[in-house]
């Protein structure tokens, strides 16, 4: 009876581990890996809205927001490309002086004209702000695009003619470091000016809501972001599992005669 006792803890610790080793292993290779403190690399050639060939790295003279898109998203591109046109005309910074904004989609199909269109589109929300100069669109070639991706650490997956894809902006330094991830489609203004005056220091800050991103998950049917149970429940059992192993052990620990 001794011996199931000592063993029994040891399985149940492996037992609770297998819905969330299988759940990670059914994965893709899907979200965001973050690159604090790597840099945008040269040789990344775009074309912008006005057919104007750009090096992204030489482009970048102040500090950047990185939205990476797709035009004919039908799920969540159109929302965060919104949630940025708001909090570009909420934040007390002046686009194109204080920072600029790059809208890159990371379908290679997709044209410059197309990119025109969008721009136009959420130029409308903006008011106030040197849309024009400030709020760039580009596409480029699957090389570049790649290319650009794996600098960021954003990953995506092509599902039929669509794509599925995390949502967030990347701030980038002058220098082109990468020095935040801000998550999400809806972003406030204390959280832009914030992270635009670190990338104008150089200075990388930790992303605060990584425990929201293990807790939820991207569902591509819904296009919407859901609670991931069985990660959360299977990680719930392993730390109860391992109290229980450490409490069974220091139960077993012999006592000092007095």
């Amino acid at each position: 009876m001794k011996k199931i006792l000592k063993v029994w803890p040891v399985f149940l610790f492996f037992l609770a581990i297998q819905p969330v080793l299988k759940a990670e292993d059914s994965v893709p290779e899907l979200g965001i890996y973050e690159k604090l403190d790597h840099y945008i690399p040269e040789g990344l050639m775009f074309r912008d809205e006005n057919y104007n060939d750009t090096d992204l790295k030489n482009a970048i003279d102040k500090p950047t927001v990185l939205a990476l898109v797709y035009y004919e998203c039908p799920g969540i591109c159109s929302p965060l490309l919104e949630g940025v046109a708001e909090v570009i005309g909420r934040a007390k910074l002046e686009l194109g002086k204080d920072y600029q904004v790059f809208t890159v989609s990371f379908d290679p199909s997709e044209t410059p004209k197309l990119a025109k269109d969008k721009k136009k589109n959420y130029a409308r929300l903006v008011k106030n702000q040197d849309v024009e100069s400030g709020w760039r669109y580009f596409t480029g070639d699957s090389v570049n695009v790649n290319n650009l991706l794996n600098a960021v650490g954003y990953k995506v997956m092509k599902e039929g003619e669509e794509y599925v894809h995390p949502a967030a902006i990347i701030v980038l330094s002058p220098e082109g470091k990468i020095t935040r991830y801000l998550y999400g489609i809806y972003f406030l203004p204390f959280d832009l000016k914030m992270a635009v005056a670190e990338a104008q220091q150089g200075r990388s800050g930790p992303t605060i809501n990584k425990v929201l991103r293990y807790c939820f998950s991207y569902d591509p049917d819904g296009k919407k972001y859901v609670f991931n149970i069985t990660k959360v429940s299977g990680t719930l059992i392993i730390a109860l599992a391992l109290a229980l192993f450490a409490g069974l052990i220091w139960q077993r620990k012999p006592k000092k005669a007095k």
